[in-house]
Order: structure tokens, then sequence, then C-alpha cells
């Protein structure tokens, strides 16, 4: 807990705030660097504004020649979201998440020849953004992959998603039941300017 504390506090060091609200900018590197994995949730429902929150702030990323190669698939109900969390258990499905959300690559859309798998980049970029807008809207949520393993495979089954639909991840969406504690990733050993130079 100190270190969580320690942590937040660093980073409000860093945004230097001189006033008493927070400008957009520090808004949204606090929320970046406060986000969390949750893995367990209350069991509360939350709105279909909400989740159409969630889903517009997803579409928002970028995409290779904007070409938008996705397809988002929301499961509400108890028991799917059950049959889920048994036949992906690491999902946390079974955790009591208000929704889950599937984020999958629709290669309907995807780009031709050596550039089809850009879809990964591009729905990645579509969950990182889903993560970040559920934890500013006060809901947990975790990343859960899918692809490359063959278990999309299964997923694609479970959920009746034709073949041009490929699941990238599952993110179970709902009110935290846990306040995970926020970890300090940044590490200059990690950093190179201009070469590698080890």
């Amino acid at each position: 807990m100190k270190k969580t504390i320690l942590f937040t506090l660093t980073i409000l060091a860093l945004l230097s705030c001189s006033h008493q609200q927070p400008s957009p900018m520090e808004c949204a590197l606090i929320n970046l660097m406060t986000r969390v994995s949750v893995r367990d949730f209350t069991g509360e429902k939350i709105s279909d504004q909400q989740i159409e929150t969630l889903l517009r702030a997803a579409m928002a990323a970028p995409t290779a020649m904007n070409s938008q190669p996705w397809a988002f698939v929301v499961i509400t109900e108890d028991s799917l979201l059950a049959q889920l969390g048994e036949a992906f258990p690491y999902s946390h499905c079974a955790d009591h998440p208000a929704c889950a959300i599937i984020p999958c690559g629709d290669m309907s859309k995807a780009l031709p020849g050596e550039g089809r798998d850009f879809w990964i980049n591009d729905v990645s970029a579509a969950t990182q953004n889903l993560l970040l807008a559920a934890h500013a809207m006060g809901l947990g949520a975790v990343w859960t992959g899918l692809h490359p393993s063959q278990r999309y495979r299964q997923a694609q089954e479970l959920l009746g998603l034709p073949e041009t639909l490929i699941p990238l991840c599952i993110v179970p969406v709902g009110v935290p039941a846990e306040q995970p504690e926020i970890k300090d990733k940044f590490k200059p050993e990690n950093i190179y300017y201009n070469r590698y130079n080890h």
C-alpha cells in the first residue's frame, strides 16, 4: 500500500500540478500510469451507455490505412459468461464481471497481401483504448489472450463466429471488487537512443 501511495505521489509530482483542477493532459497521464488489471468483480451490472462508451473508445484507436478491421462481441448474459469462464478459466469470466468484450479481427476488412496481419496491431490498439476507458470510468478490466494460441478457435465455436472473425482476446469488464497495487513499470535499462548500445 505504501508503495502504491508513493508511486501515485511520484506521478503527481512528475506532472507538477500547479492548480486545483488537473489539466486534460494530467488526467490522461494519470489514467495511463495508474491503470491496473482487475480480475475480481462485484457482479453489479453496468449500463448500455457505459458499454457503448467503452466501444466508442475502442474504435477511436488508429488502424493501418484506416482499415478498421475489427468487430466486438459483447457478452452480457450470465449463462454465457459462465460458459466462457468454464472454457477459459484464466479469462476471469467466472469472477462476476458485468460483461465481457471480445475484440476480433474482421478478415473481410483486413488489408490484402502482406498487410493482412496488421489487424493484430489494430485490434490490440483498440483493446488498450478499451482498458484505459474502463479505468477512466471507474470500472475494472483485464486483457486475457486468445490469439495466436489455438484457443481462439474454441472461442469462435463457442460464440458461433464465422471463420472471418478471429477473436484476439477476452476482456471482462465490471465494477472492481479488488484494488490491485499500481505498479511502476518504468525501467531506464529498456531504453535505447538512436542505436542499440548494450
